[in-house]
This record gives C-alpha cells, sequence and structure tokens, in this order.
C-alpha cells in the first residue's frame, strides 16, 4: 500500500511539474479564422434607408482580434454586385504583399461569386489598425478595426486600463456612394460631399432621425479607459474629444509613443490613435464628438458627429454637456499637436531610424486640370506627384514584377520635380495640365530612403494624408512653406520622431518621412482623401529582392485572383 502511494506521490509531483512546465512555455502562434461575407444589406441613418455593401451585414465591420505572432486567414467571399479587395492597413505583410489587398497594385479584384483567403502572421506588430475596402469608394462603407494584442505576458508600458473600447470614426452619405463617385467622374468636379460623420456607425443626436443612432459607452466613476480610435473616414481629417474629459495619447498607428494629454486629438483618414481616459468627472452624460479639420479654402461637411460617455445609474434624461473642439481652421492646435508626437524610444521599443541616407526622393503633391470633351466644364480635376497623374494598370503589379509581365509599367517614375518652382508661393492657375502614367520608384533591397513630400499652391494648398503600404516610417520634419534643403535637415528630430505609416503633410508646407526599403515587393504609396486617390494621386514603389531565398517576395497563393 505504502509503495503505491508514493507511486502516487510521484505521479502527482510529476503531473504538477508538467503543468507548470508547459504553462511556462511560451504560447504557440494560434491560428485566427474569420469568414468575411461581402453582401448588401439595407442600413437606415437620417430618415434614409438603402442597400449598401458591408461585411457579414454589418456597418462598421466585425473588428479582427489577434496576438502579436499569430498568423491571421481571413476568407473573403464576394455576394455583391462590385468587385472587391480589401486592405489590412498598416500591417506589413512582410514578403507576402499577396495579402496586402490595394486592387491592381499586390492583388486582381476578387470578382462577383468568388472567394479569396488574405493569410499573413502579425510579427512585430501590436496595438490599433484597420482594415476597408481599397477599390473604388466601397471603403465608404466596408471597413471595421484590427486589435493586435501584445504577446502573452507582455504588458502595455503605460498604466494598465480597466476596460477598452474601439471607436470608429467615419460617413454616411444619404445616397449610394459609388453613384455619388461616379456622377462626380462624369461631371469632372468633386462629388458631394457626405451628409453625416459617424461614431461607430452613428451620427448621434445632433442629427434628426438619431434616437436609435447613437453609440453609447457606459464608465464607472474612477477607472481608466483604452479607447482604440481609428478615422475612417473618406475624406476628412477629424478632431475628437471627450466633454470635460482630458485624454492621454499612448500610441498611434500601433506605435507606442511618449505619453501626453490633450483636450482632444487630431486625427486623418489612414491613421489611428489610443488614448486613455479616466472617468473622473461628476458623473453625468458627456458627449464624445468628432468634426472635420480644414485649413484651406476646400467644402467639407463640417456637422460633428456625437456619442455618449455615461457614467454608471446615470438616467438617459439627462442632457450630455457638449464639448470644446478646436476650430474646424484650428493651424495652431494642429501643428502644435503633431510636434507633441514622439516615439517612446525604450530599450524595449527602440526608434530605429535610419541616420544614413542612401537615397533622397522629393515629391510634389499638385492639383491639376486636364481637358475633358464630355465633362461639365470641358475639364476634369486631376491630382499628381511630381506631375505625374498615376493610371491604374488592368494588371496587378506585384502580379507584373513577379512573373516580369512586360508592358503593365515603368519604373521611371522621377526622384524630383521636372521643373522646380515657387511651390507655396501665389496660388498658380496657368499650365495646370498632368502627364499621365503607370510609373512607379524602383528602390534597392534594405537601402535607406528619405521622402520629402511638398504640398504645393496648384490651385490651392490643402493638407494630405500619406500611407505608404508594408512600412512604418518615421517622420522625422516637418514644415511651413518650401523644404529647404540646405537648412531644414539640421532641425530634423532623428532621435525619436514618431513612426506610422500615414502621415498628413500639412497645408502649404512639406513633410520629411525616412525608411529601410527591407520588405520586397511592390507597395502602393497614395493620399488617403479617398477624392484624391481617385484623381491620380498615388504612385508605387518597387522594392527589389534581396540577396538571400529569405529576402524575396514569397511566391503567390494559389487562390489569388486573376484580373
Amino acid at each position: 500500500m505504502a509503495a503505491n502511494q508514493t507511486s502516487f506521490v510521484k505521479l502527482l509531483v510529476f503531473l504538477v511539474y508538467g503543468f507548470l512546465w508547459f504553462s511556462c512555455q511560451p504560447a504557440e502562434a494560434a491560428i485566427k479564422k474569420y469568414q468575411f461575407d461581402i453582401q448588401v444589406a439595407n442600413v437606415s441613418r437620417l430618415c434614409h434607408a438603402k442597400p449598401m455593401v458591408t461585411v457579414n451585414g454589418r456597418f462598421p465591420g466585425p473588428t479582427i482580434y489577434a496576438r502579436e505572432g499569430d498568423r491571421v486567414q481571413i476568407n473573403v467571399t464576394n455576394h455583391a454586385q462590385y468587385n472587391m479587395s480589401i486592405h489590412w492597413h498598416g500591417l506589413k505583410q512582410y514578403r507576402n504583399g499577396w495579402a496586402d489587398g490595394p486592387a491592381y497594385i499586390t492583388q486582381c479584384p476578387i470578382k462577383t461569386g468568388n472567394s479569396y483567403v488574405y493569410d499573413f502572421n502579425v510579427t512585430g506588430q501590436r496595438g490599433t489598425l484597420w482594415w476597408h475596402a481599397h477599390i473604388l469608394w466601397l471603403r465608404a462603407t466596408v471597413y471595421g478595426a484590427i486589435v493586435i494584442l501584445p504577446s502573452q505576458g507582455t504588458p502595455f508600458p503605460f498604466p494598465q486600463p480597466d476596460r477598452e473600447e474601439v471607436i470608429v470614426l467615419g460617413e454616411w452619405w444619404n445616397a449610394d456612394v459609388e453613384q455619388v463617385e461616379n456622377q462626380g467622374n462624369a461631371l469632372g468636379i468633386p462629388p458631394n460631399m457626405s451628409d453625416a460623420h459617424t461614431i461607430n456607425g452613428k451620427p448621434g443626436p445632433l442629427f434628426p432621425c438619431s434616437e436609435k443612432y447613437t453609440f453609447a459607452m457606459e464608465v464607472e466613476k474612477g477607472k481608466s479607459y483604452l479607447l482604440r480610435i481609428v478615422n475612417a473616414a473618406l475624406n476628412d481629417e477629424l478632431f475628437f474629444t471627450i466633454a470635460n474629459h482630458t485624454l492621454t495619447v499612448v500610441e498611434i498607428d500601433a506605435v507606442y509613443t511618449k505619453p501626453f494629454s490633450t483636450e482632444a486629438i487630431l486625427i486623418a483618414p489612414g491613421q489611428t490613435t489610443n488614448v486613455l481616459v479616466r472617468a473622473n468627472q461628476i458623473p453625468g452624460r458627456y458627449f464624445m464628438a468628432a468634426r472635420p479639420f480644414m485649413d484651406a479654402p476646400v467644402p467639407v461637411d463640417n456637422k460633428t458627429a456625437t456619442a455618449i460617455f455615461q457614467y454608471k445609474g446615470i438616467p438617459e434624461t439627462v442632457i450630455p454637456k457638449l464639448p470644446n473642439l478646436p476650430a474646424p481652421n484650428d493651424t495652431e492646435f494642429a501643428l502644435s499637436y503633431d510636434k507633441k508626437l514622439r516615439s517612446l524610444n525604450s530599450p524595449k521599443y527602440p526608434a530605429n531610424v535610419p541616420l544614413k541616407v542612401d537615397r533622397n526622393l522629393f515629391y510634389t503633391i499638385g492639383l491639376g486640370i486636364n481637358a475633358c470633351p464630355t465633362c461639365i466644364n470641358g475639364t476634369r480635376f486631376s491630382a499628381s506627384l511630381n506631375n505625374i497623374s498615376f493610371v491604374m494598370p488592368k494588371t496587378a503589379l506585384l502580379q507584373a514584377h513577379y512573373f516580369n509581365i512586360k508592358g503593365v509599367y515603368t519604373t521611371d517614375f522621377p526622384d524630383k520635380p521636372p521643373t522646380p518652382f515657387n511651390y507655396t508661393g501665389a496660388p498658380l492657375t496657368a499650365n495646370l495640365r498632368t502627364t499621365q502614367g503607370t510609373r512607379l520608384g524602383k528602390i534597392a533591397f534594405n537601402s535607406t530612403v528619405e521622402l520629402v513630400i511638398q504640398d504645393t499652391n496648384l490651385l490651392t494648398v490643402e493638407s494630405h494624408p500619406f500611407h505608404l503600404h508594408g512600412y512604418n516610417f518615421f517622420v522625422v520634419g516637418t514644415g511651413i512653406g518650401n523644404f529647404d534643403p540646405k537648412k531644414d535637415p539640421a532641425n530634423y528630430n532623428l532621435i525619436d520622431p514618431p513612426e506610422r505609416n500615414t502621415v498628413s503633410v500639412p497645408t502649404g508646407g512639406w513633410t520629411a518621412i525616412r525608411f529601410r526599403a527591407d520588405n520586397p515587393g511592390v507597395w502602393f504609396f497614395h493620399c488617403h482623401l479617398e477624392l484624391h486617390t481617385g484623381w491620380g494621386l498615388k504612385t508605387a514603389f518597387v522594392v527589389e529582392d534581396g540577396p538571400g531565398s529569405d529576402h524575396n517576395v514569397l511566391p503567390p497563393p494559389k487562390d489569388l485572383p486573376q484580373c
């Protein structure tokens, strides 16, 4: 009997040690699977019901949850009448442009009745990103958040919140968005702007018929909350705030920042911002609010979307307090806010800023007017980089690059504008024609790149948020007026500049970014104002393969859509 007891004790000890050993091992990378059904659903806002393209019938679409190190597989099945492709905005897709998603850049779109599995690893990234349709203007309704949690057992580098909430800012059109876009294109003028802004798909009580269409977040006095904020709007930079509460910025574009407090944030289309907020006010109901920032003479939908930050136990009959938002044209707030954004640059989260530059690029942003005999004024608005309006190909650029298909694109995109001029001087209204072509820049693998993006006063100055696919970059400098290559680099921040995937070039100014071209493939670079992208304000980089087989573009998946 004693022998049996001894054996039993030994077995118990073995099992306990075994359990402890297993529980201490790093968690195996999980595979997270999602099904996205692209389908038309009837959606109602502002007393208008309409059929529109959704994911799984939801607006906004579902949030993707993953953990750093996971593999994600999202099967997208297209039941709608439009071709579809989805971009996982901010995910680097190392060597795996096939999963990046912009139509005719890295893939042909998914045709009606077909499916495609976006299969990618989440490596070395954690935080808030987002996904959206990347064809036509379909991202007006087809979008959602991506939440990447830190690897198991890794805490946030800021106080642990009691709870978190996803806040996605967007827009609502009463009309069919694709018809709005097509009408604008046919007339050669900007299409009608949105009828409302939205917070988590809902405009809030400052609009008619909003009783059912107001997002509310219940909070408890004394607790802290992490808000994961995404700007999914097509064409508007937005201010966001909560009445009587201070926001502490802790992350932008899924990169931790040095925390700082602010009464409001500024967030451009394509950007994400994580803020901490403590429910430390007199219990009541407080408005969260979002409205556009525009400091150029350009019309915008200037209405304010609201949601409710509601303390537990407060009746819904209490009228929420309105916040003080910056003025819609508050340039000073915008510039000072952007200056406060800095990388955390800690031993665990270093800012690896390229200090030596192999390739200097200088791109000017221009608005132009080209001839269009069928348009309302005989002309059509266009937009360009270095005076080139990008023409979308009929074959996906990555396929053409990988399979060496000739005649789809050229790699002669100029490193600087063809004709230097006083970029931000008096408005230029003559010689506004742009050249057109599918011209790309070629970059050597692992080379370091500095790109200065310069706004111009061709027709008008305007702020432009630029997004680079496949990479993060460091925003090393920004300024108003013309970039001075002799003086301005002396003022660069090369210690802890903000690292992000989408940056706003200020109205009538410039922004300098740096990155290391260590991700081979074809990567889209474009303005994230959908209006300007459609007018040609885009290009792409061909980053060459590296020396080893693990520095080459991966082979395409078998189910890659064909054109």
